[in-house]
């Protein structure tokens, strides 16, 4: 039988190293952001005390959105506001409609149509500027 030989590594000798120079590293400072402070008047005008009415339904593909009238008349150039849990926007009046014909006036217990500019959902309330 033959002998076995171990295999012995070789261990290198450990070099002494030169000192190496770090480099200074600046610390950054945290700055605060500057926020700008917005009024809420900006965003809400002063709103009347009652809605004069509510969205019922909003058609996307028209942008265009169903108001049930509660209370008031709403006419051709008016300004209205919506305000709703993701909605508040301002919308002036340019198109009106009651069952697909153009009318000037809509009057309390009429459900509209109108021309909008931004998404509305169902339930958003309906205030006259």
């Amino acid at each position: 039988m033959a002998k076995r030989t171990r295999k012995v590594k070789k261990v290198k000798k450990a070099r002494a190293r030169k000192p190496t120079k770090r480099k200074a590293v600046k610390k950054k400072v945290a700055r605060k952001k500057k926020t700008k402070k917005v009024s809420k008047q900006k965003l809400a005008p002063k709103l009347p005390a009652e809605p004069i009415g509510r969205v019922t339904h909003y058609f996307p593909h028209v942008k265009a959105t169903a108001i049930l009238v509660e209370r008031d008349e709403i006419k051709l150039g008016d300004t209205l506001f919506f305000k709703g849990h993701t909605t508040q926007f301002k919308q002036r009046v340019d198109s009106l409609q009651i069952d697909h014909q153009p009318v000037n006036q809509a009057s309390p217990g009429q459900e509209i149509g109108i021309q909008v500019k931004s998404r509305t959902r169902e339930h958003d309330l309906v205030f006259k500027l």
